[in-house]
């Protein structure tokens, strides 16, 4: 079907059936995107207009966001506006500059709907009056009559059809057919006819006249409005033209006169059929509601660029280096409240970024005279972080900034070892301390004079700060509130914290130690746990879920309800609107396919509800952007969300409702209702880790198909290998996360390796300070040492280079006097150098490196039968102290000097693949002339001496039990 638009008969706007279909999807993406309510819509602005440039404008008459071409630009002393051409419909509108936007180049890819069409082999007449006649002459332009004429021919009748003559890039050149009551004519015979055209030269039909000289015309009158009579000139489409025909396209003639009840469908949407059509013209969706939770005791005007942030030139100088272009919209919230010196939590994906939250709170520091210039001494901001590499991270960042001239950052990471902390001098100039929890209580214990005035506070990852140190961090809150409330107080308090995550430890923090907070959180499914959202789930079978979601809903409530049902299809939103309509709900719908009544439910949704009164929106995830809804006070999950981002984007639909800590207000009855069936199986395990973090009670059936399912998880990690984690410590840090293996496979960690009994072993690469790779040491056992000499005795002569570099291939490395043999790793696209590092294994050494492609040499033949030496050699029953995750580089320096290249005596007490577990492992030395040994060290006690490690006494024990579940499963 074609719509045509009709500017005279040589200008037609045409849309084919054949086109519209593969473009419907794309098309309502496209809506969808201007659409969204996130969307900043000025930084769609097109800097100027200009005519011929292709853009995309808001078009009230379909309600949505079309693609067009500026025709023309009208501007006044008020305003600036556009006639546009809209390319997918062949319609013209005056369009207000505000609603124009740049058209991205996705949407450009799809071809025009519409295309331009001319009559064939006729051009214009034009009526001459000569005092008593009138004669029909050749004109240049189409009279507006004609115009008419065509117009009203394409209104009334029931087909048109067209026929291709010829086609070019600007338009194609058609034989136009309608058909009126049954009777079918040629709309270009008919014009010729009528004397409102004449043939051109090129007319095939030589049965018309095609001299041009005047004509007499006894009438010339135009159709009426009314339909056509059946005595309008017409001419058998079966007896013209039928040899040259190429094709044929079907038109659909349509109007600018729509149906204002059709376009509302009132009936089916059960709303007052009385409603005045002016309520329902709404603007565009306002793009200016982020999807960001502020909740503040305090008003916060959101800075919207670096050059008017709230911070010193040269923070933002240093964030411009770094590539920190623009605040992101967090930061725009949070800066400003931080920079005022306000009690800030701010939870949002970029919180493990330092600069995010440094920059105003330095700038603040730096501003505050009364605080620099106190009498006493000592810190008066301390930063805390989970562990030392963010410590060492952010001292490595203070020191690109010169504000490290002015604060003195200093940081403070000790071990556990009794009186080590006393030890510990803090600068007297320093301002700013960084540490960790456990190390500033072990402050607190020796030096707490110093640090009487702590005004500021920051917790970097605080919901892992609070969750691995609640001890430690009350310690520190407390007294941090001391301080604050001493009388030599001479300056107000703030607390700054971060976190990707919300914890419930959070609540009570905000609660007992941050009066008047402001509270900025992008992460939607985080600012739902901080709501404290009520999370429903319901079990059903995928083919009874509509019955399960009729009963669930209480259409009479005592409070007024505002229900979001979402699904994943335009089909599944029919049919649960048709169950709600079924049971006399209040029931609304929309999806893809209905974007022109988005404006109509949205002010059906937006009224006031009373008692007893229960509202229902059936929509899908792509509508949520541009609905805007934030009112809801249940969200049903009719299908499950395909990542936590969207589970996030349906429960903000509810932020209106949320609790506000800010003010100490609770959350309005709010829920979630996750309808899980067979369909589901997939999204469980994600699902159940975000519940858990929540008071939602879990099915036990639930948890049973979960832990199946992350049993078969882990079961198809078959290639990949054991985690590190695991054989360090006895556990993994999160199995959920770690791409690596959990599960011991007999096939692939069964060892040849002693898994009992003593032997003696060289560490050569010290990989932390628990784990080694080095050789195991048999008597019998001379080849390595003789294949080492060989070595340096065959490239003492020649040298030859490697000229491909293949992975997995063996070659030589030389390092000082040695040689050593490696296995390429992976191969850069050397991109033209001559010159480029390639990653290898020394494989008799174990450690993994970075070689100059110029240092590989050939490694013969006769060097490839010795098996790898390297064995991974695991130190027991030893873990990081303060509960960190990896060992402190202090320690495996400590180690590294210590052990590197020494036989030493150790105990095998279990074997796993290429790994071999130690306990105890000691340097022995034995006295000369006498057979008596003397243990230098125990490296498991020097881990424990250095202050950063404390004892793991399980260690061994998790392993085994692991291993025997495994073998009980397997029989």
């Amino acid at each position: 079907i074609l719509k045509i638009n009709v500017d005279n008969p040589s200008c037609l706007w045409g849309r084919g059936d054949t086109q519209t279909e593969p473009h419907y999807h794309n098309m309502l993406q496209m809506n969808l995107f201007y659409q969204d309510v996130t969307q900043d819509l000025q930084k769609l602005k097109p800097k100027t207009l200009v005519e011929g440039m292709v853009c995309v404008v808001y078009w009230p008459v379909k309600k949505s966001w079309c693609r067009a071409v500026v025709e023309r630009i009208i501007t006044d002393s008020v305003s600036c506006k556009a006639r546009c051409l809209l390319v997918d419909y062949g319609e013209r509108d005056i369009v207000p500059s505000d609603q124009i936007c740049v058209a991205m180049e996705k949407f450009l890819a799809l071809p025009f709907l519409v295309k331009r069409f001319q009559l064939a082999n006729i051009k214009p007449m034009t009526l001459q009056v000569f005092f008593d006649e009138k004669k029909a002459v050749p004109s240049s332009q189409w009279d507006s009559s004609a115009t008419l004429h065509l117009h009203k021919l394409l209104q009334v009748s029931t087909q048109t059809e067209a026929m291709l003559i010829e086609s070019t890039p600007d338009s194609d050149s058609i034989e136009l057919y309608v058909t009126l009551d049954g009777l079918k004519f040629c709309v270009n015979d008919d014009l010729v006819a009528r004397k409102y055209a004449y043939y051109s030269s090129k007319a095939a039909d030589s049965s018309f006249e095609t001299e041009m000289d005047p004509v007499t015309i006894q009438s010339f009158s135009l159709i009426s409005s009314e339909i056509l009579t059946p005595e309008l000139p017409h001419r058998d489409i079966e007896s013209k033209h039928c040899k040259n025909r190429k094709c044929y396209l079907l038109f659909h003639v349509f109007t600018c006169d729509c149906s204002l009840m059709e376009w509302l469908n009132l009936e089916r949407l059960n709303v007052d059929t009385d409603a005045d059509a002016a309520d329902i013209v709404l603007p565009p969706n306002d793009p200016s509601k982020p999807i960001i939770l502020v909740h503040s005791a305090f008003p916060v005007e959101p800075c919207s660029s670096l050059d008017d942030a709230p911070i010193t030139d040269t923070l933002r100088r240093l964030l411009r280096r770094r590539q920190y272009a623009s605040p992101t919209p967090s930061d725009c919230y949070s800066w400003s409240a931080v920079a005022r010196g306000c009690h800030t939590v701010v939870i949002s994906q970029n919180a493990l970024e330092p600069l995010s939250y440094l920059a105003p709170l330095l700038t603040h520091i730096l501003l505050n005279s009364i605080t620099l210039h106190h009498s006493t001494s000592g810190p008066i901001a301390v930063l805390l972080c989970p562990g030392w590499e963010k410590v060492q991270a952010i001292c490595d960042l203070l020191e690109m900034t010169k504000v490290a001239q002015a604060l003195h950052p200093f940081s403070v990471d000790h071990g556990v070892i009794k009186d080590e902390a006393k030890q510990v001098k803090i600068p007297d100039n320093c301002l700013l301390l960084l540490t960790t929890p456990f190390s500033l209580v072990r402050l607190l214990s020796t030096h707490c004079f110093r640090f009487q005035r702590i005004y500021h506070m920051v917790l970097d990852e605080a919901d892992r700060l609070l969750s691995v140190a609640p001890e430690q961090m009350a310690t520190i809150l407390q007294h941090f509130s001391k301080v604050i409330s001493s009388e030599n107080a001479s300056c107000p308090q703030q607390l700054v914290v971060t976190a990707k995550k919300w914890s419930d430890h959070m609540e009570g923090l905000i609660v007992n130690h941050m009066p008047c907070p402001s509270i900025i959180i992008s992460i939607p499914e985080e600012a739902a746990l901080y709501a404290n959202v009520q999370q429903v789930m319901v079990m059903t079978q995928q083919s009874n879920k509509i019955s399960v979601l009729s009963g669930m809903l209480d259409l009479n409530p005592e409070v007024g309800q505002k229900t979001l049902i979402i699904t994943n299809s335009c089909q599944e939103v029919e049919d649960v609107f048709k169950v709600k309509i079924s049971k006399s709900a209040f029931c609304l719908k929309t999806h893809e396919g209905l974007t022109h009544k988005f404006d109509f439910v949205i002010q059906q949704w937006r009224k006031d509800v009373g008692p007893s009164t229960h509202v229902v929106l059936v929509t899908t995830n792509e509508c949520l952007k541009s609905l805007g809804i934030r009112d809801a006070t249940c969200v049903v999950h009719y299908d499950f969300p395909s990542s936590p981002k969207l589970f996030g984007r349906r429960l903000f639909c509810m932020v209106e409702n949320f609790r506000n800590l800010s003010e100490q207000s609770t959350s309005k009855g709010i829920k979630s209702v996750l309808l899980i069936s067979e369909k589901n199986a997939h999204h469980v395990v994600g699902v159940l880790r975000y519940l858990r973090r929540t008071s939602t009670p879990l099915p036990p059936q639930l948890l049973s198909f979960a832990e199946k399912l992350s049993s078969t998880r882990e079961d198809l990690k078959t290639n990949r290998p054991l985690c590190s984690h695991l054989k360090s410590f006895g556990s993994c840090r999160d199995s959920y996360l770690c791409p690596d293996r959990h599960h011991f496979i007999p096939q692939l960690d069964s060892s040849v390796l002693p898994a009992s009994g003593v032997i003696e072993v060289v560490p050569l690469y010290i990989k932390t300070a628990s784990v080694f790779y080095g050789r195991i040491l048999r008597k019998e056992d001379k080849d390595y040492d003789t294949m080492c000499s060989e070595m340096v005795s065959f490239y003492s002569d020649k040298k030859p280079g490697a000229k491909e570099l293949l992975i997995d291939k063996l070659y030589a490395v030389q390092e000082e006097d040695s040689f050593y043999r490696v296995k390429i790793l992976s191969v850069p696209d050397p991109g033209g150098r001559l010159f480029f590092s390639v990653l290898v294994r020394f494989i008799d050494v174990g450690k993994e490196k970075e070689v100059k492609s110029h240092q590989f040499l050939v490694l013969p033949e006769c060097f490839h039968s010795l098996p790898a030496q390297a064995v991974e050699l695991v130190v027991c029953r030893v873990k990081p102290a303060d509960a960190e995750t990896d060992w402190h580089p202090k320690v495996t320096r400590l180690i590294s000097q210590k052990i590197r290249g020494l036989p030493h005596r150790a105990q095998a007490v279990l074997s796993l693949g290429n790994t071999v577990f130690l306990d105890p492992m000691v340097r022995v030395t034995t006295i000369p002339g006498l057979k008596t040994f003397i243990n230098e060290y125990n490296v498991q006690l020097d881990i424990l001496n250095s202050g950063m490690g404390v004892a793991n006494p399980g260690h061994i024990d998790l392993l085994k039990t692991l291993c025997q579940e495994t073998h009980q499963t397997s029989e």
